[in-house]
């Protein structure tokens, strides 16, 4: 019963709080007077799930207002399975200052893009796909595994409230994802010899500007952040040059000295990846209160734009090539549960949920001109057979679920 009372009083907020930053305003602090060293050590596992409708686009034989009406139908149910081994180590470089280091391993990553209800391989609503894409009794496969990009952060906490009650935790982050992971090959089948397991590597420098405030107010303690993602396309990002021969006759012919003449380079070829723009709201919640041993429950919503580019998809796989996929938001929530079981460990499991709006997963443009003026040429990654209109791929309904379990060792 004391214990019942316990609980009944700290969600009365009847108890003093323990002074813990939120998770998002966690930083790693050296140098203090009684904590000479601040170190943080997170290991963990995590899983996330995609699926989605990819729809085609039909013109109807009949004609509105002298235009041909488009019409989507469904074409494969895709389905994507990623589990991960994430390594994070946090220290305290100064007085509310961390320097960050992390990577992660990819254990698997399998698409599986199964025909929609009623389709076969020989549907209208598959006309003209590469073989890969209708290469299996049920649709196309793609597999991945492979380390992934290491990952560099510093955080400022600005204010900082368990040293002063009169103002927030602030803290400020730059962080820093090296494209360190060899790189993924969307030409490479990797079902069909059933052998290959390509890298997951996109080979993009990620630079992210984020700021997060938390202020506890009894046993709750809401929080805000905000996040923007910048690519920056590193060395030996892929070009859908590279491999000349899955792309459309009539324009492949600008790879190479041709195309570079008209400015097709690398880089206009290439993977173009989005900008990310991000804005979490939640808070946290102690459950149990206690110095050492504690339970705090966390509970965000979440919401990003993603940006247009030209980069890996849900029909990369199918297709073996890098495709432009327009911007889209993603909306959805997340719940955790950390459980510190001493003063040095604590174990937190999440479980996440996004939705992800309507959005193109082809429509490369036909001509260009890649240096910006006004002299259009034929685009080496514009193909007719899925880009043109009435015939392009669409992404619908689309969700993302993701689930971890992590060990947090503090020091």
């Amino acid at each position: 019963m004391s214990r019942l009372r316990a609980v009944a009083a700290a969600l009365s907020l009847g108890m003093p709080f323990v002074a813990t930053a939120a998770d998002v305003t966690r930083v790693a602090s050296s140098f203090e007077e009684n904590d000479p060293f601040g170190l943080f050590i997170d290991a963990g596992i995590e899983h996330t799930i995609r699926r989605t409708h990819i729809l085609r686009e039909l013109a109807t034989p009949e004609t509105v207002e002298g235009r041909a009406p488009r019409e989507l139908r469904s074409a494969f149910n895709y389905s994507q399975y990623e589990t991960r081994l994430n390594v994070d180590v946090a220290a305290g470089i100064s007085q509310d200052v961390e320097f960050s280091f992390g990577l992660p391993f990819i254990l698997f990553r399998n698409e599986y893009g199964d025909y929609a209800e009623g389709v076969t391989a020989g549907a209208p609503i598959l006309a003209n796909l590469p073989a890969r894409a209708t290469g299996t009794e049920n649709g196309y496969r793609a597999y991945r595994l492979g380390l992934g990009n290491a990952r560099f952060g510093l955080a400022w906490a600005i204010f900082n409230q368990k040293k002063d009650d009169t103002k927030p935790t602030w803290v400020a982050r730059f962080h820093y994802e090296a494209p360190t992971a060899a790189r993924l090959d969307p030409s490479v089948d990797t079902y069909s010899d059933g052998t290959s397991r390509t890298p997951v590597g996109d080979r993009v420098h990620k630079y992210t500007l984020s700021t997060a405030l938390s202020r506890q107010i009894g046993l709750a303690e809401p929080y805000f952040k905000a996040s923007w993602t910048i690519p920056v396309r590193g060395p030996g990002a892929y070009s859908n040059c590279d491999n000349p021969g899955l792309l459309d006759a009539g324009s492949r012919g600008n790879c190479g000295p041709t195309g570079l003449a008209a400015g097709w380079t690398r880089a206009a070829t290439g993977l173009q990846a989005p900008h990310v723009v991000g804005v979490v709201v939640g808070s946290e919640f102690q459950i149990i209160d206690n110095p050492v041993r504690n339970i705090r429950l966390d509970v965000r919503a979440l919401g990003n734009f993603v940006g247009a580019g030209r980069y890996y998809n849900e029909l990369s796989g199918a297709l073996g090539k890098m495709l432009t996929t327009s911007e889209y938001l993603q909306v959805g929530g997340q719940a955790g549960l950390t459980v510190r079981v001493s003063g040095f460990l604590a174990i937190r499991g999440t479980a996440m949920f996004l939705y992800n709006t309507d959005h193109a997963l082809t429509g490369e443009k036909p001509e260009e001109d890649p240096t910006g003026g006004t002299t259009l040429s034929a685009n080496p990654s514009h193909d007719p057979r899925w880009d043109a209109a009435g015939t392009r791929f669409f992404a619908s309904e689309s969700k993302d679920f993701r689930f971890d379990a992590t060990a947090l060792f503090t020091f």
